[in-house]
């Protein structure tokens, strides 16, 4: 399994991880979130697949949390 977030089958919606938003990007700030949409179509993407959490945030995967680092 991709840890890092580069390929889409290794995200699914319910999943915790750490994205990075647009405006974010210069300054490497991570995001954590659950997993509601996966927005990039491609099976592949250097810098993420670009995800919509729960809340709305907007951003590229950077990490797929573990199940047992989740928020509770």
């Amino acid at each position: 399994m991709d840890a890092t977030g580069r390929t889409r089958a290794s995200i699914k919606p319910g999943a915790q991880v750490l994205i990075v938003m647009k405006k974010d990007q210069r300054t490497g700030k991570l995001t954590q979130g659950t997993v509601k949409e996966i927005l990039t179509g491609s099976a592949t993407h250097p810098h993420g697949i670009k995800v919509r959490l729960t809340d709305g945030k907007v951003g590229r995967v950077q990490q797929i949390l573990p199940k047992n680092e989740e928020k509770k």
